[in-house]
């Protein structure tokens, strides 16, 4: 018999759970996506670093929910990591109104990281 937990093994509510989480992760992807791809964006705030809070809550929280929702769902992640650099090399070449920049990739590289240890802790609570 197989060793694998999933849903199918557990409680309704914990079904449910897992569901609404899923759902909540593929809605902050298309997020992501729509925020990165999006031809124009301002990012003002109180502060001048704040467009790279913004970065790091970008890639941070998909990471974070994508190993909450799949906990197998490493490749996912990493293809989240590979998409920080390129996504800003995308900006950078193909939309006209936004620019790419180092500091941005590695903002969303140190979302990836935070999302990814905040998952692990939860995980080990």
């Amino acid at each position: 018999m197989s060793q694998r937990t999933d849903q199918t093994h557990a409680p309704a509510g914990a079904r449910s759970r897992w569901s609404r989480v899923r759902v909540l992760a593929v809605a902050v992807l298309v997020v992501h996506f729509a925020a990165l791809y999006w031809p124009r964006i301002d990012i003002q705030g109180p502060v001048t670093w704040t467009d790279k809070v913004v970065h790091v809550l970008l890639f941070g929280v998909p990471a974070l929910l994508v190993l909450r929702a799949w906990p197998r769902a490493w490749p996912a992640v990493a293809l989240l990591a590979v998409h920080a650099p390129l996504s800003e090399l995308a900006q950078h070449a193909w939309l006209p109104h936004r620019s790419g920049d180092v500091w941005d990739a590695v903002a969303d590289l140190g979302g990836v990281v935070v999302g990814v240890t905040l998952a692990v802790v939860w995980r080990r609570r």
